[in-house]
């Protein structure tokens, strides 16, 4: 049988045609799906199909998926409204009267022609004429919806687990076929992964947004200002399909004025680091409540994650302990005497900038990370002058791919030599992560920066008195005679009162000699220091008891008490709010 040159034609054009679907369908497989950001799913698939396939594709998504949120389903009530998200253009096409990406689409009226989008149904348009009637919009709208010299177009719904997202629109202007059935289920085809592309990158996107939410709302307010210091700290999760992690800091104020300063980071990414940084910071806070010292501190956090680790073994039956991987900093600073002591788990030293001078990194001995056990914790105590910036860092900021962490803490420490010390603190850690963390960053980071404060020296006022009980008048008339200095006789009667009920407390059960320290800050600090390390209990007395009532009285008269141990003993502690009633 004879085949005319027509026939072979053909033949070979059906042969192309085939060809261009399945290298279509094969790029499709291969290219869409790999992003979990739906911007950029949506940019792969109108790149994808123009010049090849169209002169023109755009893709319209509802508002609620570019947030991660899922839209109205098939059956809800309501207008669907959508958004230009990506559009891309063959040379010479002009799409300046088209809405352009960023806009969001106007509503149209429902018509016979467009309804089977909404049923997740692909639309062939080989009269444009009857496209612009359909869509019910004025003349001066049409040019918003369809690019001038466009002589067919095809409409696909982007539908996915019974959600449309959006649309792909394609149209062709320079290319003389118009657009046949077969185009339309090829399209579908490849529209078909592309959407399930664009929901995966929605899920990632609403369950990215919760964890940084549930990061950012562990972690204290930004901008503190103490009387030991004013901080600021940064938090930035990592890029990609990485996330949120573990790293925090904490600023958490201690009796006597003192603050605390404390960063941390979890081995690993996404919610479960979350929940365990979650759990180490509760820790954290509960033991700093104790006033214990920062190698003490560590030693407990310690204790608590081979707890966790344990906790783990046990909910996964595994034979092995799983260790929870955790490094940790914390560090006390005192304003009074001007001293920080630290204690490092594994955890990269702090780096200090004195005013006008040159940033050094602390010396802090370092222990092993948490979850080893068995091994201490050194404290390192140093001086630091007021107006110095403490920066606590994690290893995310100075650590990178094929880097050396070295490097990255020199280049730290060069930037803070060349920061401008008159800026805001806010300013100074915006401008150390903008410099120093990558773009697509593979680890988060958290950044703490401090700057330390000092008590003036005629705010404080301290005595040592032997254990005599007949001194405990004279603690009484000092406390009075140091509170008029200050102008501050109306907490005289209860400041005398307190002073009396502890000073004869530590006489009489821990000898002397016996401390007894006054702070004026924001609220009035007493002290009474003793060589025993028995700390007090509060408790009730019965009607029967003849003592056991002054700590009790203590209590009630004093805004906050609470007592720590120190090298020699222990310290008990009141406040008083100054200028206003209790509370």
């Amino acid at each position: 049988m004879l085949v005319t040159p027509v026939r072979r034609v053909v033949e070979a054009g059906e042969r192309d045609e085939e060809q261009r679907g399945r290298e279509l369908s094969h790029a499709a497989a291969a290219s869409l799906g790999g992003s979990l950001d739906v911007t950029e799913t949506a940019e792969i698939l109108v790149n994808l199909l123009v010049p090849d396939f169209a002169d023109l594709a755009t893709v319209d998504l509802a508002d609620p998926v570019l947030v991660g949120d899922e839209p109205a389903r098939l059956d809800a009530s309501g207008d669907v409204r959508l958004r230009r998200t990506a559009a891309a253009q063959s040379p010479g096409i002009s799409a300046e009267e088209l809405l352009q990406v960023g806009e969001a689409l106007p509503s149209v009226p429902d018509s016979r022609l467009m309804r089977p989008l909404m049923e997740g149904r692909p639309v062939v348009v080989s009269d444009v004429s009857v496209l612009s009637e359909a869509l019910g919009v004025g003349a001066d709208q049409i040019p918003l919806f369809v690019p001038r010299g466009a002589h067919s177009s095809v409409a696909v719904p982007l539908f996915a687990r019974g959600l449309i997202l959006g649309c792909l629109t394609v149209w062709r202007s320079q290319l003389p076929d118009e657009f046949s059935e077969d185009d339309a289920a090829l399209l579908q085809d490849v529209v078909s992964r592309a959407a399930l592309g664009v929901d995966n990158a929605r899920r990632y996107t609403r369950e990215h947004r919760s964890a940084v939410a549930l990061q950012r709302s562990l972690l204290p307010h930004s901008t503190l200002n103490l009387t030991a210091a004013e901080t600021s700290g940064i938090y930035q999760p990592a890029s990609g399909g990485a996330g949120v992690g573990g790293d925090w800091f904490d600023v958490i104020p201690l009796s006597s004025s003192r603050v605390a300063f404390v960063v941390g980071d979890v081995v690993g990414h996404g919610l479960e680091s979350t929940a365990a940084m979650a759990r180490l910071r509760t820790a954290v806070r509960t033991l700093a409540d104790l006033d214990l010292d920062p190698g003490e501190l560590l030693t407990h956090l310690d204790d608590l994650v081979l707890g966790f680790s344990g906790e783990q073994m046990a909910v996964e039956s595994r034979a092995e302990p799983s260790v929870l991987g955790a490094t940790c900093l914390y560090a006390v600073y005192d304003p009074v005497t001007g001293e920080c002591a630290a204690a490092a788990a594994g955890h990269p030293p702090p780096l200090v900038v004195p005013p006008g001078g040159e940033p050094v990194f602390v010396d802090v001995t370092p222990g092993p990370p948490l979850g080893v056990g068995g091994m201490p914790f050194e404290v390192s105590v140093f001086g630091v002058e007021p107006a110095s910036v403490l920066a606590f860092f994690t290893d995310g900021l100075v650590e990178s791919r094929g880097g050396d962490i070295e490097q990255g803490m020199e280049r730290l420490r060069s930037a803070l030599a060349s920061a401008d010390s008159a800026r805001s603190l806010d300013e100074m850690s915006s401008g150390l992560i903008n410099s120093l963390a990558p773009q697509q960053p593979a680890d988060d980071v958290a950044l703490l920066l401090a700057r330390t404060k000092a008590i003036p020296s005629d705010h404080v006022a301290e005595w040592k008195l032997e254990a005599d009980l007949s001194l405990v008048a004279r603690a009484r008339e000092l406390v009075v005679g140091q509170l008029a200095d200050w102008q501050l006789d109306e907490l005289g009667f209860v400041t005398e009162l307190v002073a009396s009920e502890l000073v004869t407390n530590a006489i009489r059960y821990a000898g002397g000699p016996v401390g007894l320290r006054l702070i004026r800050d924001r609220a009035l600090v007493l002290e009474v220091s003793d060589p025993s390390s028995t700390l007090p209990r509060l408790r009730r007395a019965r009607e029967t008891d003849e003592g056991g009532r002054g700590l009790f009285l203590v209590a009630q008269l004093t805004d906050r008490w609470g007592s720590r141990f120190t090298s020699t003993g222990k310290t008990i502690w009141t406040e008083q709010p100054i200028g206003g009633p209790l509370g």
